[in-house]
C-alpha cells in the first residue's frame, strides 16, 4: 500500500488531497493559500513530512480539445518542482474536468475536492491499468 498525496495547482490557491492505493479513494486534505512560493512549498512540505506519501499526483490542464496552454506548462513546472525539492515520483493527470463537476457556490474554495477529483482519476486510471 502507498499513500499518495494529488494536487490541484493555481496561481492563488493549491488543492491537496490524499488518498491510498489500497483503497484507491481519494479525499480532500488541504489548501494552500501562500502567497510566496516559499511559504508555499513549507507548508507543502510540512503535509508531505506529516503524511509521508510514496508518490504525489499533479493535475495537468488542457484545452478541452487536448492542447496545452500557459497553465499547463506551470503546472509541469510545479511538478518538477515537487519532485526536486521533496525527491518523490511525481505523475501528471489529466485534469480538464476535474473543477467542473464540482458543484459550488460562489466564493466557496473547491481546490482541495478537485485535487481529489484528480487524485480519484489517477487511482481509476492506476486501477485499470493493472
Amino acid at each position: 500500500m502507498e499513500l499518495v498525496l494529488g494536487f490541484d495547482f493555481g496561481i492563488k490557491r493549491i488543492g491537496i488531497a490524499m488518498g491510498n492505493t489500497l483503497t484507491g479513494q481519494a479525499q480532500p486534505l488541504a489548501v494552500v493559500n501562500a502567497i510566496d512560493n516559499a511559504a508555499r512549498f513549507k507548508q507543502i512540505g510540512d503535509l508531505i513530512a506529516a503524511w509521508a506519501p510514496a508518490r504525489l499526483v499533479v493535475g495537468e490542464p488542457r484545452h478541452p480539445d487536448g492542447t496545452e496552454h500557459d497553465m499547463t506548462l506551470r503546472c509541469r513546472r510545479f511538478a518538477n518542482q515537487l519532485h526536486g525539492r521533496f525527491d518523490l515520483p511525481v505523475t501528471l493527470v489529466d485534469e480538464r474536468y476535474s473543477s467542473a463537476v464540482i458543484h459550488a457556490k460562489r466564493g466557496q474554495i473547491i481546490d482541495d475536492q478537485a485535487a481529489s477529483i484528480i487524485l480519484q482519476q489517477y487511482f481509476d486510471d492506476h486501477a485499470n491499468n493493472n
